[in-house]
């Protein structure tokens, strides 16, 4: 049984994952860290990293981006994995996620879902076998979320502009006059009412047009996810590893 630490526990996704955990064989939620109050939660919950009196072999990060340097230096400190979960990370956070993963594995995706790991992957070879046609994407979320676009959304794009299209141009919501370029990579953010998460691909030529797309119907998915990541990732050496790395084992 793999103890672990949830970062944002008093939170929406923190609280699923805490439930998921109780009944899991794998993992075990024995504590957590959040800079809020809150009841129900039956684990200690410290305000600070300074503070975790217990033994842990492994953190989930379901709180805000703006915590990942106090993540990545008690998971550095106490030699133990960690699980970032949260996106919208400056670049000086990416940094220290690349530096810490030197020293302790670090499980950093911008979605924890299967699902959207093969929406990627389609989107990729997609985009190999229609060298001309054009990109779009869009992704709706909650009103609730903070960055647009989502994590998820730049994940796939770069994944493409990587793999396929080393020359586009990463266009981020479209304003303004001017006409659509041909290496135009297209992201368009929605945000209402409670939407889970949905993220569509839509790539097209003169003749025809195939849309790629994932709906998530609940945030448990996410939570489900990070207890995989953590499967994966307790035995791993130091290394930066996402849901392509799980991918590529099965």
């Amino acid at each position: 049984m793999t103890r672990i630490l949830i970062s944002g526990i008093c939170g929406y996704m923190g609280r699923h994952l805490l439930k998921l955990s109780a009944k899991s064989d794998s993992v075990d939620a024995v504590c957590g860290v959040d800079i809020a109050s809150c009841e129900g939660i039956d684990v200690p919950v410290y305000a600070t990293f300074s503070d975790v009196a217990d033994k842990v072999d492994c953190i989930v990060d379901f709180s805000h981006h703006s915590q990942t340097g106090a993540i990545l230096a008690f998971a550095v400190k106490n030699n133990i994995p960690a699980v970032i979960a949260t996106t919208g990370q400056t670049d000086a956070e990416r940094e220290m996620i690349i530096k810490a993963s030197e020293k302790v594995p670090v499980f950093f995706s911008s979605n924890f879902c299967i699902g959207v790991a093969m929406l990627c992957k389609l989107a990729v070879q997609t985009a190999k076998a229609f060298p001309n046609a054009e990109i779009e994407i869009i992704e709706k979320h909650h009103n609730r979320k903070l960055d647009a676009p989502s994590g998820t959304a730049l994940m796939i794009a770069n994944e493409i502009i990587n793999e396929a299209r080393p020359n586009a141009n990463l266009v981020l919501g479209r304003s303004g006059c001017r006409k659509r370029e041909a290496d135009d990579i297209g992201i368009s953010s929605v945000r209402m009412g409670n939407i889970v998460g949905d993220h569509e691909i839509i790539i097209g030529t003169e003749n025809q047009t195939l849309t790629l797309k994932h709906e998530a119907h609940s945030r448990a998915l996410f939570a489900e996810g990070a207890i995989s990541a953590v499967e994966f990732i307790k035995n791993k050496g130091a290394g930066l590893y996402d849901v392509k790395s799980i991918l590529k084992e099965d």
